[in-house]
């Protein structure tokens, strides 16, 4: 069985809900050894044929697992299928037993006896879905493509809803300058829930999660169409032009690669203007999210600590098994990718180039032909418009803070502004369990540091006062900035004094500069073109 999901790195052993395995042949039930945790041998007698039987738990519902229950079913077909030593690259056919009610929905061309896939990873790449609900046709230049709603918001989806969809999506082709290599046959996937985030691309489909109350809030709309024009980007960046170390994926092992901030840092750079080039959103929209990027990579502590590379490399056991003190010391290839994306395209803008040229030219070198790339295809990708950015790529990549934010956002005529606390800052998280509040994290050099609060102190009062509710713990911290604070520690009783700092700066946000220069406004509108 795989160890992971292409688009997820990190090891999630999927075998660990299989139950009752069983090899067949002729009737006869064989006795396969288990080799690793995840694959099995069997010394057969004769090639006839063979039946595998096994049963799966289905209970957990992400884009990267199985979820199964009456009202629907959603399978990542890499935790689900075997591969076959010797058969990978060899055609499988798939087929569904459903109730009468229900239909499936398989990104796969359907033939007598099922659907049918070129090989394995053909197959692993296409998400299982099926329930009572069928599925809502849109077109891309030409192109049908499937809408597959799991859910629905109390208030509706809005009327221009999958006109909406197919405006972002044909946005992103004419970012890419070609049609959808998916061709027909699309499918994109929106399981609506009452909380989560996030998608999983396919070559020929996305599987995307979104809680329904985020739709009710300002921006949540935007964000949803930001999330579809992320995924169906993925088509081109990081399913068919891909990192070198991903062609062919590895089922069974980590794969490292440090261009991932490539993959996805570009593609997270390029979705939140996807809705501006597909006319539903504004100019103002686009540097209220980009301004939330640059302000996370701006001031997040981890930027000090790991590069962009590292970053990318260490996805394997640090983004996906983050950890309360993990927020201190790694920084998301996602937000920095993105950062380094838009220091990218300006500096490319003051060539007469952009980084979507960029990106189309290593699609036609690259991804059209089925060529893995590496990070010196990177660099020469860019030293083609300019030289002197290819030499500072690899700085950017590999030294911690090294990226020009500030000077790429004044080049723009923009500027960043800080924003304030409203109250005084004490580097600590903190969370209530049960009747007692706990710290959760410490944000290193914070005035929590210096008190010597860890993570896992109980906290039981403040300036003597008992301590049992969130809200009692921000109420007793206004006022005086030194503070008495009583907290347990492995059943011991201890004080400290917490001495809160004025109040830091919380974000950034991006603004027009009324004193910009007309060559930085003309800089400017060249941006906002996007292509």
């Amino acid at each position: 069985m795989p160890v992971w999901t292409p688009g997820s790195y990190t090891v999630r052993d999927p075998v660990q809900h299989l139950h009752g395995l069983e090899l067949l042949q002729g009737g006869k039930q064989l006795k396969p050894r288990r080799m690793t945790p995840s694959s099995w041998q069997v010394c057969l007698s004769n090639l006839e044929p063979l039946c595998l039987r096994y049963r799966l738990e289905a209970r957990q519902l992400t884009v990267r697992t199985n979820h199964l229950d009456p009202d629907f079913a959603s399978l990542c077909l890499s935790a689900v299928v075997m591969q076959v030593d010797g058969e990978r690259w060899s055609p499988h056919q798939l087929q569904l037993q459903l109730p009468d009610h229900w239909h499936g929905h398989v990104p796969l061309p359907l033939r007598s006896g099922g659907y049918w896939s070129e090989d394995f990873d053909h197959l692993v790449d296409s998400p299982v879905h099926a329930g009572p609900f069928q599925a809502i046709p849109f077109e891309v230049k030409g192109f049908r493509h499937s809408l597959i709603l799991i859910g629905a918001p109390p208030m509706g989806w809005p009327d221009t809803f999958v006109a909406d969809i197919e405006a972002v999506c044909t946005a992103t082709t004419e970012l890419m300058g070609t049609p959808p290599p998916s061709g027909d046959g699309y499918q994109l996937v929106i399981q609506l829930l009452n909380q989560g985030y996030g998608g999983l691309e396919h070559d020929n489909s996305a599987v995307l999660q979104f809680a329904w109350p985020a739709l009710a809030k300002p921006g949540g709309y935007l964000q949803l169409l930001q999330l579809v024009g992320h995924e169906y980007l993925h088509q081109w960046n990081v399913r068919r032009l891909r990192p070198r170390e991903y062609r062919p994926y590895n089922h069974g092992r980590p794969v490292l690669s440090d261009g991932l901030w490539f993959a996805e840092g570009v593609t997270s750079y390029f979705d939140l203007a996807l809705p501006l080039l597909a006319g539903r959103s504004d100019r103002h929209a686009l540097l209220k999210d980009l301004g939330k990027d640059l302000s996370h990579a701006l001031l997040h502590p981890g930027r000090q600590i790991q590069s962009l590379a590292d970053s990318s490399r260490e996805a394997w056991v640090r983004l996906y098994k983050s950890t309360p003190a993990g927020a201190d010391t790694q920084i998301s290839y996602y937000k920095l990718g993105a950062a380094l994306a838009f220091c990218l395209d300006v500096k490319l803008r003051c060539v007469s180039a952009s980084l979507a040229q960029v990106l189309r030219d290593l699609w036609v070198q690259f991804g059209e032909v089925g060529r893995g790339y590496g990070r010196s295809d990177l660099i020469d990708a860019i030293g083609h418009y300019s030289p002197d950015l290819a030499r500072a790529l690899p700085t950017w990549l590999d030294e911690c803070d090294s990226l020009p934010i500030q000077a790429c956002v004044e080049q723009l005529g923009l500027t960043l502004v800080p924003v304030h606390g409203t109250t005084g800052s004490t580097g600590l998280l903190v969370s209530e369990v049960g009747q007692a509040v706990h710290v959760k994290r410490v944000r290193h050099g914070s005035p929590g540091h210096d008190a010597g609060l860890v993570a896992g102190d109980e906290i039981l009062a403040v300036r003597g006062h008992r301590v049992t509710q969130l809200e009692q713990w921000k109420t007793l911290l206004k006022g005086d900035q030194a503070t008495l604070i009583t907290y347990a520690r492995r059943g011991r009783l201890e004080e400290t004094q917490l001495i809160q700092k004025t109040a830091a700066i919380e974000e950034m946000t991006l603004e027009w500069n009324a004193q910009a220069d007309q060559h930085s406004r003309a800089l400017r509108d060249r941006w906002f073109e996007i292509i």
